[in-house]
């Protein structure tokens, strides 16, 4: 096998192969000119139906079978694969153009919000749903929703990528990353174990972030 020795500055001169190769760059801001669809509802979401991608849907369609009637949404799919995250208009919700994004007109003056944890945050405050309010269990839930937050790109830009989607297959790295799920799942199932839920005894934003990506993984619908 060839010894890669990394530069001392590296600069990017090709596609590095594999599934995403096509929208993969070193540089932010716009590709296109293109602006985002606005429909009736005060919540406007922007998302497509990742892991990361589902998490604000669940949350708001939990919200809507609550009775809560503020959070009616129109979705607008983002279709990543095509680089409609690079639009300008994604952009100016989400600078960082990942999904979900979300456009909260509600209020007198529109929020970006954007972030899958911080979406989550978002609604459950302006609903006081799926976060308590009292300690420690506030804490507990906050800790674990962004225990995934710092998780799961170890599961999906990790495991995920050398697994299923980079060009060759590298024992080194698969394994690293394969051991790292492993642990994560144990940390899961040792939490669960103890308690009905991850914050404790109710269901909360907790659940909803863990559940696309480690529901998923541990129902072999994943990679």
């Amino acid at each position: 096998m060839n010894q890669y020795t990394p530069p001392k500055v590296w600069t990017w001169n090709k596609e590095n192969g594999g599934a995403f190769a096509s929208i993969n760059r070193p540089i932010a801001g716009p590709t296109h000119d293109k602006e985002l669809p606005v429909g009736k509802h005060p919540l406007q979401l922007y998302s497509q139906a990742t892991p990361n991608g589902v998490k604000v849907t669940i949350m708001l369609e939990e919200l809507l079978a609550r009775g809560h009637k503020g959070a009616e949404y129109d979705a607008w799919l983002i279709r990543i694969n095509d680089g409609d995250q690079f639009g300008s208009g994604f952009v100016e919700v989400n600078p960082n153009s990942k999904i979900p994004a979300l456009m909260d007109r509600s209020g007198p003056k529109p929020i970006r919000v954007f972030e899958s944890g911080s979406i989550l945050l978002h609604l459950a405050e302006k609903f006081g749903e799926f976060l308590p309010i009292e300690q420690p269990a506030r804490a507990e839930t906050l800790s674990w929703l962004f225990w995934q937050m710092g998780s799961a790109p170890y599961l999906g830009g990790g495991f995920g990528h050398f697994y299923a989607y980079a060009p060759e297959k590298f024992e080194y790295a698969i394994d690293r990353f394969a051991m790292e799920v492993k642990r994560q799942m144990d940390v899961l199932d040792r939490r669960l174990a103890a308690s009905e839920y991850l914050g404790g005894d109710a269901y909360t934003i907790a659940d909803i972030a863990v559940w696309p990506w480690y529901g998923g993984l541990a129902k072999g619908r994943m990679y």
